[in-house]
């Protein structure tokens, strides 16, 4: 499926909304590759996929040193609290991204820098 407007009051842009949405939900299975794929193999000309799959990226990678310093943390029994907490956070948000990004929406994630 494709939208064919890019009207800057509904935040929407032309590009393959499938790709899109697929882009954030890839990361549920494939963490930081799936997004990964979409960005490298993304049409040059498809805005919506490659920006949708760029913000997926930087919230994985986001959500990766999370992870990590949650199981640090471990040591100190406080990361066990902290990883559901992050897991039930990154599932939350990529199923809202997803939608978004199937309504023809670009998703950028709260509190997540650019990294890429």
């Amino acid at each position: 499926m494709s939208t064919e407007s890019n009207d800057g009051e509904s935040g929407t842009v032309e590009g393959d909304t499938t790709l899109a949405a697929l882009s954030h939900a890839s990361a549920l299975v494939a963490s930081v590759l799936g997004p990964v794929l979409f960005l490298v193999l993304a049409d040059d000309d498809d805005r919506l996929v490659k920006e949708n799959a760029k913000n997926s990226l930087n919230f994985q990678i986001v959500m990766f040193v999370a992870f990590m310093i949650s199981g640090i943390l471990t040591i100190v029994v406080i990361g066990l609290l902290l990883i559901p907490v992050f897991a039930i956070i990154d599932l939350v948000l990529v199923l809202i991204a997803t939608v978004k990004a199937n309504n023809g929406e670009v998703y950028e994630y709260p509190y997540t820098p650019s990294i890429i």
